[in-house]
């Protein structure tokens, strides 16, 4: 049991430590950054064809992350490894493309061997290393400095802190890309549609509206009773009341129901429009469908009309077709 105890603590120990030496390897990124990353963004954003990154082992697998975050940002990158870059997949590099080039002791041999290619064909070089005087970072057209003051690792020998500082620097790229470029959520919606967040950004109320004859509505005239008919029969917790020109005037809801039970009314008698909810929250069909969730939650409703700019009934909408459409 001791053993265990003892075990447990170290492995909180050591997670703990992680923790603190690659987050001060990150915050050293933001004291040093300089005019190198300015020049990395000015290049990137003036090349003409594409963005190429390429590292070997670890700093393979950064590399692959950052071509990935550049290409959902607004800036289409892809990932070469260099051992296949050496054996024919360098073809494809032009004059007008950038190549960013991850190794942490900027000795890579499998980089060095393409880099001379590299330069001859005229594309621009961005290294990405830790140590400023070498190979890689001499050579290049443009040098960022990843270093870190040790691994993460207990032997200081697998890269982990040095992973994590050259990732940052990657998404710091992307990031101030995206800011140069006027990158937004639509654009970036476009680059993920399959998934939640494709779906939050891109789905209008147009898309999951009620419309036509499923829109719960009756006349300011209508009793309770045929207001609470229309309810039922189409099955959205509510129905609007409308004026001759389908103007909306106001909601009566599941919620307005109940509170008119408690005044105990005549529902046979009663006109609708003494008992709804007055000025209603309205989306509009071009509205993003995130939108009316935030509304719903905000005012604590469940239910929404959609009208057009004439205040014209168009559609309706409840938490349960925001559900189902997977919004929230």
């Amino acid at each position: 049991m001791n053993q265990t105890l003892t075990a447990s603590a170290r492995a909180l120990e050591l997670a703990r430590e992680v923790f603190q030496i690659e987050a001060a390897a990150v915050q050293s990124l933001a004291e040093r950054v300089d005019e190198n990353f300015l020049k990395a963004v000015n290049t990137i954003l003036a090349c003409h064809g594409r963005v190429i990154v390429s590292g070997m082992g670890k700093s393979g697998h950064i590399a692959r992350k950052i071509a990935a975050t550049l290409s959902s940002t607004g800036t289409p990158a892809y990932f070469v490894h260099p051992g296949e870059a050496s054996h024919g997949d360098l073809g494809m590099v032009t004059a007008d493309d950038v190549f960013i080039a991850l190794s942490y002791s900027g000795e890579s041999s499998e980089l060095q061997t393409i880099v001379p290619i590299l330069k001859r064909q005229g594309a621009k070089l961005i290294s990405l290393t830790g140590n400023p005087a070498s190979s890689l970072a001499r050579e290049a057209d443009v040098h960022l400095n990843g270093a870190v003051d040790k691994e993460a690792c207990p032997m200081n020998l697998a890269p982990t802190a040095s992973t994590t500082a050259a990732l940052a620097l990657g998404d710091a790229l992307a990031v101030a890309l995206l800011d140069a470029r006027g990158f937004g959520p639509q654009d970036f919606a476009r680059s993920h549609p399959g998934g939640a967040l494709g779906r939050r950004l891109l789905t209008h109320v147009r898309d999951i509206m009620h419309t036509g004859d499923a829109i719960p509505a009756v006349p300011a005239s209508a009793t309770l009773a045929e207001a609470v008919l229309e309810i039922s029969r189409k099955g959205l917790g509510m129905t609007a009341i409308v004026d001759g020109e389908n103007r909306v005037l106001g909601i009566y809801t599941d919620g307005d129901l109940r509170r008119t039970l408690e005044k105990r009314l005549d529902f046979g008698s009663t006109p609708v429009s003494e008992v709804m909810s007055r000025h209603p929250r309205c989306v509009r069909p071009d509205d993003l469908a995130v939108a009316a969730v935030e509304l719903m939650e905000r005012h604590n409703i469940n239910q929404m009309l959609a009208v057009d700019t004439n205040n014209l009934l168009v559609g309706a909408l409840n938490m349960h077709d925001l559900l189902k459409a997977k919004v929230i």
